[in-house]
């Protein structure tokens, strides 16, 4: 259980926190399953908050970061949210539809079928990297789903956060969606809150917290967390073309991305020219990291921990490259080529544009390298080999994979995105998300003869018959 210190202003908000849970569960008693048609209206009104507000929402987000890409917002948070709602909107009513099952054979000429309902109150805990994506992608999946939902976002990013509270109430009645603001307190209290169900995205440490809190209530959780991400680069794949996919997949964002690559694996004796190379790339991409282009870290604190983590690289015998001078609030894209053993870079989450480069002798090397570490969320591999490409999906265990590409398996609609072992539990994103945010509810239909009540009591011939068919040697 989490401990609390509520001061005197927060506890207002923690006993609205209460009143809106119990507006949304009065609303899901009154009506429990919602029509496709209403929870289509509740996406498109989702869509509206990015297409309508795109300006504003931008702005905010590049208030909180102190600067961020205008692009990069535009890019992987807008268009992603818009394209998860069309995806939504086009495939709900489908979704919905019960699912027939088979039938045992001792149940004939019974019917059997699974229908999706609501779980009833959803809270959503949504982090800083991607303030607009991580918190209305969910959104649009528990919506889907029929639920009412109740949003904490971030601390870290307040002008979003507040601005995203202003628009839901525009666009969403309490009892459908709310959204409450505040510190790490109310974030607490919220996690102790008797959801139907929970989804936290944020660090592994806050996870395990928020794991226990719901637990007191036994609220079923999805977490996305992180974790060391890898990318391992193989000799028969093009170094010009694994450095470029690696640059963008790092870099944008500031490498505050959780499945940005968080070290890359190369081929022994490559590590100096696949280093040259990426600082290269960043340079042709980014020329002037004072431009626009460029994101900042969130917040001080963030950017003196990453300074400090290279700091000890370096000291500790990591060869240091840089794209060159970053302004105040933000950072240079930075490589570390074969920092040793045991340094922070290697054993914590980076999240920042930060990559440490790492050579291996083989395949094998490289994959108990990975299998040293915890589960990272992602794993990326460059290769044009089908054997070694099964290999290193057999040979690691990870949340998703991208194949000669980095990020990409993320914005799939069709497919599930979430970790495994500490970097998380749970996926969502279309159907899956669907399904995760639904009770997958069992229905048996007896036929017009209850086979079951036949083989009843009195036990007779027909039971015994029955019984030795089905427990016959084989």
């Amino acid at each position: 259980m989490l401990e609390l210190a509520v001061s005197k202003s927060e506890v207002s908000v923690s006993e609205r926190l209460d009143t809106i849970l119990e507006k949304q569960q009065a609303a899901c008693r009154r009506q429990r399953v919602l029509s496709a048609d209403q929870r289509r209206d509740a996406i498109a009104r989702v869509k509206k908050i990015v297409t309508h507000h795109k300006d504003a929402l931008i702005e905010a987000v590049n208030r909180d970061f102190g600067h961020r890409s205008r692009m990069e917002t535009e890019l992987c948070e807008l268009m992603l949210v818009a394209t998860a709602a069309d995806h939504a909107r086009s495939h709900v009513k489908k979704w919905m539809k019960p699912r027939r099952r088979g039938v045992n054979l001792t149940s004939l000429p019974g019917s059997a079928w699974v229908q999706h309902e609501p779980l009833g109150v959803l809270g959503i805990i949504s982090p800083w990297n991607y303030p607009l994506l991580l918190t209305l992608s969910p959104l649009i999946d528990a919506l889907a789903a029929g639920n009412r939902v109740m949003i904490k976002p971030s601390e870290l990013t307040p002008q979003t956060s507040a601005l995203m509270a202003q628009l839901i109430e525009t666009y969403f009645d309490e009892e459908e969606v709310a959204v409450v603001t505040g510190g790490i307190d109310i974030g607490a209290y919220f996690s102790t809150m008797p959801f139907d169900h929970l989804l936290f995205t944020g660090s592994t440490s806050i996870g395990r917290r928020i794991a226990l809190a719901a637990a007191e209530n036994l609220t079923p959780t999805t977490l996305e967390l992180g974790g060391k991400s890898p990318a391992i680069v193989c000799d028969d794949y093009s170094m010009d073309k694994a450095v470029r996919s690696i640059a963008l997949g790092k870099f944008i964002n500031a490498g505050q991305t959780c499945i940005a690559p968080d070290y890359v694996l190369v081929p022994k004796g490559t590590g100096t020219a696949f280093a040259e190379a990426l600082i290269a790339e960043v340079k042709r991409g980014i020329p002037d990291l004072a431009s626009e282009t460029y994101t900042g870290i969130v917040n001080e604190r963030h950017l003196e921990r990453l300074e400090q983590i290279v700091t000890e690289a370096a000291r500790l015998g990591g060869k240091v490259l840089t794209a060159g001078q970053a302004p105040v609030g933000k950072m240079s894209p930075t490589v570390i080529l074969n920092p040793p053993n045991g340094v922070a870079i290697l054993e914590e989450e980076i999240f920042g544009p930060v990559l440490p480069i790492v050579e291996y002798s083989d395949l094998d090397d490289a994959l108990r390298f990975i299998n040293d570490r915890t589960h990272p969320l992602a794993l990326y591999v460059f290769t044009k080999n089908k054997s070694r490409e099964k290999q290193v999906l057999s040979g690691a265990i990870s949340g998703g994979v991208s194949v000669n590409s980095t990020l990409l398996h993320l914005v799939q609609h069709n497919l599930p995105f979430g970790g495994v072992g500490h970097s998380g539990s749970g996926a969502y994103h279309g159907e899956d998300g669907f399904k995760r945010f639904s009770h997958a509810r069992s229905v048996f239909k007896v036929g017009p003869l209850n086979s079951f009540e036949m083989l009843g009591p009195p036990f007779g011939r027909l039971a015994k018959l029955t019984t030795n068919f089905f427990l016959r040697k084989s």
